[in-house]
């Protein structure tokens, strides 16, 4: 079934509130949630507070915004629509990783929860994402992704890319054309001085990240490079 428009509008605040958490860590501010969804700070303390009365988020004013149990599962099952529609775009119509963010930002709404789970069975089950991003299961479990942003590693640490986000398509138009994939082994060489690149080893092959784009990419089990 169809979710209605304001169904719609309470499933993506659900859902950008649970993963400003995932990413950033700490509590989530409605400063930052104004960002991410791009709207006036106005109209999100509107929502909060509906939200709040139905009993979906914690928020008091100028203070953090968190999610009750039930609002937690909501996201979580707005998650998991989300990115096993991603999933399935690539897998199975032959999308790129950077054309499916606006498409399942459309189509998580109006998927039923059979056509859901079917498509995880023709997809046998995945646990991430076609940008590394963990798919919840549908009990709401969340498996971790152990990582750390490129930006935050010191020179000689690397490991294995596992997760790219996928907010901005250029990021990842930048790093497909560069050759840069999930899985590859990842190495930050230097940073170049004044604020400059990254220089980093993908697979031996040595790239400059700009610190945007650094940013963007998390590596998995950090180790010391020998």
């Amino acid at each position: 079934m169809a979710r209605t428009g304001q169904t719609a509008a309470v499933e993506n605040y659900l859902k950008t509130i649970w993963a400003v958490g995932e990413h950033d860590g700490g509590p989530v501010s409605a400063t930052a949630l104004a960002e991410r969804l791009g709207l006036a700070a106005s109209s999100v303390s509107g929502m909060l507070r509906r939200l709040t009365e139905l009993g979906l988020v914690e928020h008091v004013r100028y203070g953090a915004v968190g999610l009750t149990p039930a609002g937690r599962a909501e996201a979580l099952q707005v998650v998991r629509r989300h990115r096993l529609v991603e999933m399935y775009l690539v897998a199975e119509l032959g999308y790129g990783w950077d054309e499916v963010h606006d498409e399942a930002e459309e189509l998580e709404h109006v998927v039923s929860d059979l056509l859901v789970e079917r498509i995880d069975a023709r997809l046998g089950h995945p646990v991430t994402d076609p940008h590394g991003d963990p798919i919840p299961g549908p009990d709401g479990t969340v498996q971790a992704v152990p990582a750390r942003r490129l930006s935050d590693l010191a020179a000689g640490e690397g490991g294995p890319l596992v997760r790219v986000d996928d907010r901005d398509p250029e990021v990842l138009r930048h790093l497909s054309a560069a050759g840069i994939a999930l899985g590859q082994s990842v190495r930050l060489v230097e940073r170049l001085p004044f604020g400059g690149a990254f220089v980093v080893t993908a697979d031996g092959a040595r790239h400059e990240l700009a610190p945007g784009l650094a940013a963007a990419v998390w590596i998995g089990a950090a180790e010391v490079a020998r």
